[in-house]
């Protein structure tokens, strides 16, 4: 058994590893022809379709997770930036990542990264201009944020091989416990355990695996292999798809981070629409 595990989490962890640096080194490439100070500028406008196509676009070209966040939109907030534009961004940043979509196309399929990436950016607009709507930019802090600079991209094959290393850092070593988790699993977990309790389309596994995924400090690097062995092993896809959402749309330490900037009727609905984001994006996917 344990041969069969190590030998799962070689296969894996090769294939990762080709995948993430070939497609880091291009994303981290083309980053240098992204107009930021542009961005910059589209997102303080007072035009919303504009404000809102910028916000998730630097949320697309801004590979971080659900706690690296909290700085930049700090930083948008102290800069006036409209507060519903912000939300979009808050929400959006996490679960749009160039480098693991591209990953998941590979893994997953194409058809399941782009159904993912029109799914949480629409969710994303949708949830973070409702809240604007309801009122909730009275429920911001007065916060100041100190040791925040913006970095300046360019474009260069020497910038992007520097910045594959450094995803290599902080990205990577997620994949590898991605993997390692999915080959446990494969080696050890029953698949008829899998299917019997996980497998068939009970509706409430969305909203459950989404409420699961929440605690869960998962990077979305480290969810896309383990989805990739989850379902192979007979899971439902739709749940598979909620607890990836959900636990890296939010998690623990960043609702910590947020109570210092939000109030806690903004925490808690931030909370609970990536519960609902997550469950109406696996719903979707029954559909599909």
């Amino acid at each position: 058994m344990f041969y069969q595990v190590f030998r799962d989490f070689l296969s894996i962890a090769l294939e990762l590893t080709v995948l993430f640096v070939g497609i880091s080194f291009l994303v981290s490439l083309l980053q240098g022809l992204v107009p930021y100070e542009k961005l910059n500028k589209f997102l303080s406008g007072k035009n919303t379709f504009i404000g809102v196509v910028a916000a998730v676009g630097f949320a697309f070209m801004t590979p971080f997770c659900s706690c690296s966040t909290i700085p930049v939109v700090v930083n948008l907030l102290n800069k006036n930036v409209r507060f519903g534009i912000v939300m979009v961004f808050l929400f959006a940043s996490p679960v749009l990542d160039p480098t693991i979509i591209t990953l998941m196309a590979a893994l997953l399929g194409f058809k399941v990264a782009v159904v993912y990436t029109i799914v949480t950016t629409l969710l994303s607009i949708g949830i973070g201009l409702a809240l604007e709507k309801l009122g909730f930019e009275k429920a911001v802090k007065k916060v100041k944020m100190t040791g925040f600079t913006e970095q300046e991209i360019k474009f260069s094959f020497k910038h992007a091989f520097k910045e594959t290393m450094g995803l290599m850092k902080t990205v990577y070593p997620f994949l590898l416990i991605g993997a390692g988790i999915g080959s446990l699993i494969h080696g050890v977990v029953p698949t008829e355990w899998i299917t019997t309790y996980l497998g068939d389309d009970k509706w409430w596994l969305v909203p459950v695996a989404a409420v699961i995924g929440i605690p869960l400090y998962v990077r979305l690097s480290t969810m896309i292999p383990l989805s990739q062995i989850l379902i192979a092993k007979g899971m439902a896809f739709p749940p598979v798809m909620a607890l990836m959402i959900a636990s890296t749309g939010a998690s623990l330490p960043e609702v910590t981070l947020l109570n210092s900037i939000f109030q806690k009727r903004l925490v808690s609905a931030f909370v609970v629409s990536v519960v609902l984001m997550a469950s109406i994006s696996g719903f979707l996917f029954y559909l599909i």
